[in-house]
């Protein structure tokens, strides 16, 4: 089993690219490698450098490999298309010009689910024609991820997004062809929407082409669904803890990629407010050793 463990933007805070409570880009590729990750996601397009040869060089200055981005946009909106198309084709332009392989599709947060996140028996659901739009757009930008630029496209479910429970991701999968989307798993994301990851991955191993590693607190977990707190707020309350501290099994993670021959990138995402986090370096130290400690 050859697995490489990365970190992405979020772990500093970074979700959207203007926020002016961002770290430097600069600060986020040196405070990643020095503590001990050999690649780093692009974050949100238009957070790191759009030009290929500014990014390859502060890339190569800290020893870091792009290993791909995310797509965090309103899919479930048909009047922000022409922003999803945007995005989608900005970012794919960024990670084929650096050589990165991933493609992350998420539906970002909607107000009509964002008070329903983990409670999947109270959430809004999508009609049919509704649905069908929504995933044909998926779709989409699944295809011209995969086809036009070369690049293995995951789904990646979300809380407060309409991809966030089990069987909405399972609905996904079963109309969108394999060949053009496979999944991105996110460990902490899933536990959020109730489930368990480790009978998810047995399940789903053989199409999932990338990992999300995210520990949860259940302790907060539970205070912010029955609070119904927004998505960034309990970020803000430190719902992602560090690696090993939450309800994720990680050993079993390992162990189910282990048991299935799975290679390549696992990212480490701890989602945090960069205000609210005081120390998003030790934070990053401590999954990295952690992980070690378990064999990855």
């Amino acid at each position: 089993m050859t697995i490489r463990i990365g970190n992405a933007p979020c772990s500093w805070g970074v979700e959207f690219p203007n926020d002016p409570r961002n770290p430097a880009w600069e600060t986020v590729l040196e405070q990643n490698a020095a503590a001990g990750y050999r690649g780093i996601e692009l974050g949100p397009i238009g957070f790191m450098p759009e030009d290929p040869v500014q990014l390859a060089e502060a890339l190569s200055k800290h020893e870091l490999e792009l290993i791909g981005g995310v797509v965090f946009q309103p899919f479930h909106d048909a009047a922000k298309w022409d922003e999803v198309l945007d995005a989608a084709q900005r970012t794919c332009k960024s990670l084929t010009a650096h050589g990165a392989q991933h493609l992350v599709l998420i539906d970002s947060i909607s107000p009509r689910r964002a008070p329903t996140a983990g409670r999947a028996d109270e959430a809004e659901q999508m009609d049919q024609a509704e649905w069908a739009a929504f995933r044909d757009r998926i779709a989409t930008i699944a295809r011209i991820g995969s086809d036009e630029f070369g690049l293995t496209v995951g789904i990646h479910a979300h809380a407060a997004g309409f991809l966030d429970f089990e069987p909405e991701l399972e609905r996904l999968l079963d109309e969108v062809p394999e060949s053009i989307l496979k999944i991105c798993f996110d460990t902490g994301h899933h536990s959020y929407a109730g489930y368990d990851p480790v009978a998810f991955m047995k399940r789903h191993i053989d199409r999932i082409s990338y990992m999300h590693f995210k520990d949860i607190d259940p302790v907060v977990k539970a205070k912010v669904v029955a609070n119904r707190t927004d998505f960034y707020t309990a970020c803000g309350q430190q719902i992602f803890c560090n690696l090993g501290q939450g309800d994720v099994d990680f050993p079993a993670v390992r162990q189910v990629l282990l048991d299935n021959g799975f290679e390549g990138w696992c990212t480490v995402e701890q989602d945090c407010d960069p205000l609210l986090d005081p120390d998003p370096l030790g934070d990053a130290k401590a999954n990295s050793n952690y992980l070690k400690s378990i064999g990855f």
